[in-house]
């Protein structure tokens, strides 16, 4: 039975403390609240434990995840001539996906408004990437985001002030009350932000493995069901795709170091073969959904053509050159962005099959090396990272290259060194591999 409050912080908190399913009212009221301030910090902190303790009903979480969508602007995309199209990912290491995927849907006639977000903990961020490229502006005005858009077909920005503004304050504060994996908290986070941005069709990247925010398969399963009924219960249709992240996603992690591979994706210079298979697999699943391809087969002859005929490459140079970045980015990458100081080969510890990685332990190690935040005003060294990172079940000899180090000093570099080595393990035989896309 559901349960209408008046609008008292302390009585919608003690309905959902016992366990009540909150009507449309009650939920509308916290929303308000998060914006105008009539909940204070420790009522926000409250309430967002109350839900991570009893959960919510998925119409409560449809509810709340469109009162937070409408707690700002809500984007409209009138005289486009083609589906509005997006993709999420719940987070990882190495994760450049966005980058190839967006080029690739836009190439193929979709327009896609991507609203991306910075790094938090061990997963690096979209928008501090792009940064690491002289002059992009993650923030442009929104009539300049819809401009962009119409005239290339994709923009990568930031989130702005404006869009779900009920969020902004929801996370920080679930950041510091050790609220962040409530699945119904999570939903409405990045299901609010998304449908903001006025979209037709959202593809979702569940990401599970130790280097994800659902470490276990049940959990990512519990987590994917819950944004594709949420959001298709608001109106906007919804695929969700399980990944795995029990390693780094190509080969390489940090900002700049990740520009540069998909540069070499976007020209067909290095296609790590994990990352192509959840790029195909994500891009085909766009194409589909906004009836641009018929099928799989047509989706893939269409991201293959794209991709062999430079389109997609040719579509995000335009994006960076419009956003504020070099004309030829894609031709000379590093002639606008920084490289790191010291560059140091990482050698294997034994002989063996690289047969673990912990993924969360190297995405730690970049933010120790400057690459990531360890405090919310904190400045990003986008040069530094790992590259050349070879993948799980490879066979190496004690001695042999295995990755490479991006640091600005000798100290942090030789630190990442055996943090990366602490990070893997090997095993005598051929380990049993976990599924790319489950």
């Amino acid at each position: 039975m559901s349960v209408t409050a008046k609008i008292i912080p302390q009585e919608i908190i003690r309905l959902k403390r016992d366990g009540k399913i909150l009507d449309e009212q009650a939920i509308n009221g916290f929303v308000s609240g998060l914006v105008d301030g009539n909940f204070s910090d420790s009522q926000v902190g409250a309430m967002a434990m109350a839900i991570f303790q009893n959960g919510m009903t998925t119409d409560e979480r449809v509810n709340f995840t469109k009162a937070m969508m409408h707690s700002g602007d809500v984007l409209s995309w009138e005289g486009f001539d083609g589906p509005i199209v997006d993709k999420h990912s719940t987070g990882g290491v190495g994760d450049k996906v966005s980058f190839m995927l967006a080029a690739i849907v836009a190439a193929c006639g979709g327009y896609v408004p991507m609203i991306s977000g910075r790094g938090l903990g061990h997963t690096g961020g979209t928008s501090d990437k792009l940064e690491s490229i002289a002059g992009f502006n993650v923030e442009p005005s929104i009539d300049e985001f819809k401009r962009i858009v119409k005239d290339v077909g994709v923009a990568i920005i930031s989130q702005t002030d404006n869009l779900a503004p009920a969020d902004k304050r929801l996370y920080s504060i679930r950041d510091v009350t050790a609220t962040v994996e409530s699945i119904p908290l999570i939903t409405a986070s990045i299901l609010s932000k998304k449908l903001a941005a006025g979209l037709d069709v959202l593809v979702m990247d569940v990401k599970v493995g130790n280097g994800a925010m659902m470490n276990n398969l049940a959990d990512a399963q519990a987590l994917a069901e819950s944004i594709t009924s949420v959001a298709n219960g608001a109106g906007v249709k919804t695929q969700a795709i399980i990944t795995d992240m029990n390693q780094v996603l190509g080969t390489s992690a940090g900002n700049a170091i990740e520009m540069y591979e998909t540069v070499k994706y976007l020209t067909g210079k290095q296609r790590e073969p994990r990352l192509h298979q959840i790029v195909q697999a994500l891009a085909s699943a766009m194409l589909i959904n906004t009836n641009l391809a018929s099928d799989e087969k047509d989706a893939h002859a269409k991201i293959n053509r794209v991709l062999s005929s430079g389109l997609a490459a040719e579509v995000f140079d335009r994006m960076v050159s419009a956003l504020g970045g070099p004309k030829n980015f894609v031709e000379k990458p590093w002639d606008s962005m920084k490289k790191a100081n010291i560059i140091t080969e990482v050698r294997a510890s034994q002989h063996g099959y690289i047969a673990q990685m912990d993924t969360r332990a190297i995405g730690m190690s970049v933010v120790g090396l400057g690459g990531g935040r360890t405090a919310p005003t904190q400045q990003v060294d986008h040069s530094v990272g790992f590259d050349r990172i070879l993948p799980l079940g490879v066979q190496v000899n004690r001695g042999e290259v295995i990755a490479r180090v991006h640091a600005k000093d000798e100290n942090s570099a030789d630190r990442a060194v055996e943090q990366f080595n602490n990070a893997l393990t090997y095993s005598e035989e051929s380990p049993e591999l976990p599924p790319v896309i489950y």
